[in-house]
């Protein structure tokens, strides 16, 4: 394990504003440098862990900001690093690097509580973007609790407190992941509205260019799972076909 601060003269983020630590466990030496490099140029705080074990001490030791987490590691994989993280309650968001390209694993990630994955090969500047992203979104949850405040969303049987970050159905609640949480309440929150899935990877993750749209449909199958009478037949969640998705009140 290695810790790398920024240089100075870097100017990103502010000189004023501590940086951001990200932790990045790859066992692959050359990714590793090569994501190392980039990060400590764009103005992060840098730890990196070549294996699962080593990982879990990091975090505990670092409290990163941001975890950069490869799939395939030694000693510990990367779904057993994520799940054990989770476990402990660590809230820093989480993304995966995979070489697998097969929508089981992303899903599985996904599950176990990674925030966002990333395929290889893939660019920095495409992993750069997804980090900023959700850097950015964690700031954005910050702000809006700092904001009470926030109006309860009511329609038809849901009711979405986003102060609370609590949501019923037909008076049952709901237990929603977190970005299952913001999808739905973007989306009851602009009843009748189709976004398309590029706009919500935007809206709601952060993302400020086209990303793997298959990430929304996930969510909205998982979501479907826990609002609708009949998944197979929503009537609540509603694909538009050849558009994208509404909440139909």
């Amino acid at each position: 394990m290695t810790h790398y601060s920024a240089p100075a003269g870097s100017t990103s983020p502010g000189l004023d504003q501590p940086r951001k630590r990200v932790l990045v466990v790859e066992d692959d030496r050359n990714l590793q440098e090569a994501l190392r490099y980039n990060l400590v140029a764009e103005g992060y705080d840098v730890t990196v862990a070549g294996d699962g074990g080593i990982a879990l001490e990091k975090v505990r030791e670092r409290k990163p900001d941001i975890i950069i987490l490869d799939l395939m590691l030694p000693v510990m994989g990367g779904l057993e690093v994520c799940r054990a993280l989770r476990r402990d309650g660590v809230i820093a968001p989480i993304v995966m690097l995979t070489a697998r390209d097969s929508e089981l694993d992303r899903v599985v990630g996904l599950e176990v509580g990674a925030d966002d994955y990333v395929t290889k090969p893939f660019s920095v500047r495409e992993l750069l973007a997804r980090i900023s992203a959700q850097l950015r979104r964690v700031e954005m949850l910050r702000s809006e609790k700092a904001e009470l405040p926030i109006e309860t969303i009511s329609v038809g049987g849901l009711e979405i407190d986003p102060a609370g970050r609590t949501a019923r159905i037909d008076g049952r609640p709901l237990a929603l992941r977190p970005r299952e949480f913001e999808l739905l309440t973007f989306l009851a929150g602009r009843p009748g509205r189709v976004f398309t899935r590029d706009q919500l990877l935007q809206e709601v993750w952060g993302f400020d260019y086209s990303g793997d749209t298959r990430t929304v449909d996930v969510h909205v199958r998982w979501l479907r799972m826990k609002i609708e009478d009949d998944a197979a037949n929503p009537t609540r969640l509603q694909t538009v076909r050849g558009v994208g998705y509404r909440y139909s009140a």
